[in-house]
């Protein structure tokens, strides 16, 4: 049998083609966002001269009055193309700027009051073990998002990281049930404080995500933030690190340390705002500031998390303890303020 192919699959495109997304739709409804998800692309990243190829997830949006039916889809992607390669030419290689110009081109193609754009990506970095020295390669997540609108493009930078947290509940109820122990066994007080002083103590363990985003208002000098600031941050806000590669030393090392620094999900917040507010204080009253932890627990089933929002002006305040900051806008709110 002979199969013949198909060339005439449908009527030939008339000249011209209604624009149908800018039609009129059936319900008068506003949206806040309309736009692409799960874009990949490779860009790239980091000090000039010294910048990588990586890949990111891009998700870009834009606002979509009543009276028009949808946007156009296609220059989503065709912003992101133009953003990435003006952010190459003009050596700007930060994931906040790439961001900006990823929301401003997409405002301009869709002629609209506002756009937004998030980037996620997966960046590499070479770290040696604590008690070792063995090398490894390790992937933290670096993050970019910002808002354009009439008025300014506003754009944050953040990172989120993983460490181990040590629960100090569960410790103190372990150090109770050892002192007792100790007591019936004949040890006297003095000699169950330096047990406890010499051993550290066990309790349940949690894998920690904290996230840590800062924001610049437009116009603010000294308004770059180095995400290797922002890392060191959110891995010291918890009970110790991890490492990809750790050998029997390194390892003991880890749980020691961890053991010896038990924090809460609330206590990982409050390092990261405190640190924050010390290391970035000199970018102004305005800026904001976001610290967000997740802790993955081993003997619940569910998970546990906390979070605080602010301007550092705001949150300096309130850590002298000089007043209790407001009620503050979370990372998205602030990014589209006027």
């Amino acid at each position: 049998m002979v199969i013949e192919a198909v060339t005439d699959l449908a009527t030939p495109l008339p000249s011209a083609i209604a624009d149908v997304q800018a039609g009129r739709p059936q319900t008068l409804l506003a949206l806040s966002h309309v736009g692409v998800t799960g874009v990949e692309k490779i860009v790239r990243l980091g000090p000039p001269g010294a910048e990588l190829s990586l890949s990111a997830v891009i998700e870009c949006s834009t606002d979509l009055a009543a009276v028009q039916r949808g946007a156009h889809m296609s220059r989503f992607d065709e912003a992101v193309e133009v953003a990435i390669d003006e952010v190459v030419l003009a050596g700007h290689f930060r994931v906040e700027d790439l961001a900006a110009g990823i929301a401003e081109r997409v405002r301009e193609r869709q002629e609209s009051r506002r756009a937004e754009a998030r980037l996620t990506v997966r960046h590499p970095r070479i770290r040696q073990a604590p008690a070792s020295g063995a090398q490894s390669q390790e992937l933290y997540t670096l993050l970019g998002a910002a808002v354009a609108r009439e008025g300014g493009t506003r754009r944050a930078v953040g990172v989120r990281a993983q460490g181990i947290t040590a629960c100090p509940c569960g410790q103190a109820m372990a150090t109770a049930d050892a002192r007792e122990r100790l007591a019936v066994e004949g040890f006297d007080g003095d000699e169950i404080e330096r047990v406890l002083t010499c051993v550290p103590v066990a309790t349940h363990n949690q894998r920690g995500i904290g996230t840590l985003w800062i924001g610049v208002a437009e116009g603010d000098a000294g308004a770059a933030v180095e995400p290797d600031a922002l890392l060191a941050i959110v891995e010291s806000s918890m009970s110790s690190e991890v490492y990809e590669l750790l050998k029997r030393a390194d390892e003991a090392h880890i749980i020691e340390k961890a053991h010896r620094r038990p924090r809460f999900v609330e206590d990982c917040v409050r390092a990261m705002v405190r640190m924050a507010v010390e290391r970035f204080g000199h970018l102004g009253a305005t800026t904001f500031l976001s610290a967000r932890q997740e802790n993955l627990e081993t003997i619940h089933q569910h998970n546990v998390v906390a979070q605080r929002d602010g301007l550092l002006g705001e949150l300096a305040r309130e850590l002298r303890g000089d007043s209790a900051a407001k009620a503050t806008r979370d990372l998205g709110t602030w990014l589209s303020a006027d």
